[in-house]
C-alpha cells in the first residue's frame, strides 16, 4: 500500500495558506502539490 506523503495536520495547513488569500499556484509549488489533488 502507497505510504501517505502528508499527515492531515500538514494538509490542513496548506489548505489554509490557500485560504488566507495566498495564490494557488505558489501555495501547490512550494508543496509539490498538483493543482488536481488540491481540489479534490
Amino acid at each position: 500500500m502507497k505510504r501517505k506523503r502528508y499527515t492531515e495536520e500538514q494538509i490542513v495547513a496548506i489548505m489554509r495558506e490557500a485560504d488566507e488569500g495566498r495564490n494557488m499556484d505558489d501555495v501547490c509549488r512550494e508543496h509539490n502539490v498538483s493543482k488536481a489533488s488540491f481540489h479534490r
